[in-house]
């Protein structure tokens, strides 16, 4: 099947108008630490922005002539672009907000690159190093707001979710924009833009003109979930890790929404860090929401964290069904509470410095299959590291289904086993099997083929 593509020449929107003859060079030519095939995939997902494809691998085939380069000429750069997506473009010009999004990948790759791992100065062995490096790659981005008081919510949920799950985090959204509160989400569809898309009306409403509707993306998801047009701040972390510790960072309270295997790594990666001795005291407002429809899946995901975690990590959340007014008011008496407690302790409203993250939580899991096969999934271990262990079966879940390497992984060498205490698997069995009848695996998961094995 063919797919209509555009070549063009594209002036930069946004800061990153100049680079040297080194960060150009790198760019070019794969050999130099990957920044070519970084660059052109990351590039590639942004211009799929609108696509209903959340399969990374079936997109890089899909356009497999897709080409950028850099140009650069005396005033700075532009960059050339080859059989992109024809969706990324009205009357042959880039739609301004995906040209914003590009020039967005081109900081990040190679601020990250050349700033952080080729810096002696970031220590990535040590959990102050990396936390070091997530700041310093949020300020680069320039998304950290010093003068601003607490009002960042993170929306976490599903790009895979049913109309009416939808609608509801529009309706959230809109009360929280309402209130004058931010959006942080993964920056792609579904859940990620329902919440964006609400709180545009209620910012409208209010007046407000300088919302912030911050996405949050790595290189291994971004073609998956591309971002959506609402997104006015794109920022592309390293790794799965470092992004989920730059919404907590970041974030001043966290709603959850419907989701599936994704939306569970990202509930485990936050219980884990809260339930964490060094958290017991630091208020974190985190509400579990969705319509009536969306009871049974929190019923199971509460029933998951009860017979896993256990009573303290049910704790650490509330679950409120169908009333997006009382979502965004007590979100907003939540974030009342991290102002004050940050005022106490001197700690800054734009990044949580004081918030413990353990170093299992930090350090990058490479879904491997022996690395699954290996994962400690037992309770003789703390809460706080038996959560790590389990967000990081998750995570190599999603990357089975989804992501280009780990759909290939599979298609080579077969499921993922995952192996663990037989009361853990069997309550692991269970929620999984209830996100693929849910249809929450992918967008196309009525025909959804499981990539792990169960091993009990």
């Amino acid at each position: 099947m063919k797919y209509n593509v555009v070549d063009s020449i594209i002036s930069p929107v946004g800061r990153m108008a100049v680079l040297s003859k080194s960060e150009v060079e790198k760019l070019l030519d794969s050999s130099q630490g990957g920044l070519y095939s970084l660059f052109r995939n990351c590039s590639l997902a942004v211009l799929n922005s609108g696509s209903n494809l959340d399969d990374g691998k079936m997109l890089l085939e899909r356009y497999r002539n897709f080409d950028i380069r850099v140009v650069q000429q005396e005033r700075g750069i532009k960059l050339q672009v080859k059989n992109a997506p024809a969706h990324a473009f009205v009357d042959e010009e880039m739609i301004r907000g995906i040209n914003e999004h590009l020039y967005a990948v081109l900081r990040d790759v190679i601020f990250v690159s050349d700033e952080i791992y080729a810096n002696p100065a970031f220590d990535m062995q040590t959990s102050t190093g990396i936390t070091n490096a997530v700041f310093h790659i949020l300020r680069n981005a320039n998304v950290l707001k010093p003068k601003s008081t607490p009002n960042l919510v993170v929306c976490w949920g599903g790009h895979s979710i049913k109309r009416k799950e939808y609608d509801y985090t529009k309706e959230v959204g809109y009360q929280m924009g309402l209130r004058a509160l931010d959006i942080c989400t993964g920056c792609g569809p579904g859940a990620m833009k329902g919440p964006m898309k609400g709180a545009t009306i209620g910012h409208a409403k209010q007046r407000i003109r300088d919302g912030q509707y911050l996405g949050v993306t790595e290189p291994g998801i971004i073609a998956a979930e591309s971002p959506n047009p609402i997104v006015n701040d794109l920022v592309i972390m390293p790794d799965i890790e470092k992004r989920l510790e730059a919404f907590i960072r970041l974030g001043h309270g966290i709603i959850v929404f419907p989701g599936g295997v994704g939306t569970a790594e990202e509930i485990l990666y936050i219980l884990g860090v809260l339930m964490h001795p060094d958290n017991a005291e630091m208020p974190f407002p985190l509400i579990f929401t969705g319509p009536k429809s969306a009871q049974e899946y929190f019923d199971q995901i509460d029933m998951f964290i009860a017979n896993t975690l256990g009573e303290e990590a049910r704790q650490r959340y509330t679950i409120i069904i169908n009333d997006p007014v009382l979502v965004a008011s007590e979100m907003e008496k939540g974030i009342a509470k991290v102002c004050g407690f940050r005022r106490k302790h001197g700690d800054a409203f734009y990044f949580n410095w004081l918030l413990k993250i353990d170093e299992e939580f930090q350090r990058p899991f490479e879904p491997t299959h022996e690395n699954m096969r290996n994962l400690a999934l037992h309770t003789d271990q703390d809460p706080h590291l038996l959560a790590a262990n389990l967000r990081r079966a998750f995570s190599g879940v999603v990357a089975g289904n989804v992501k280009d390497e780990g759909v290939r992984a599979i298609e080579k060498y077969g499921h993922f086993e995952i192996r663990g205490d037989e009361v853990i698997m069997e309550h692991m069995d269970s929620l999984l099997a209830s996100f693929v009848s849910q249809h929450r695996m992918k967008i196309e998961s009525k025909t959804y083929t499981p990539c792990y094995k169960i091993i009990k």
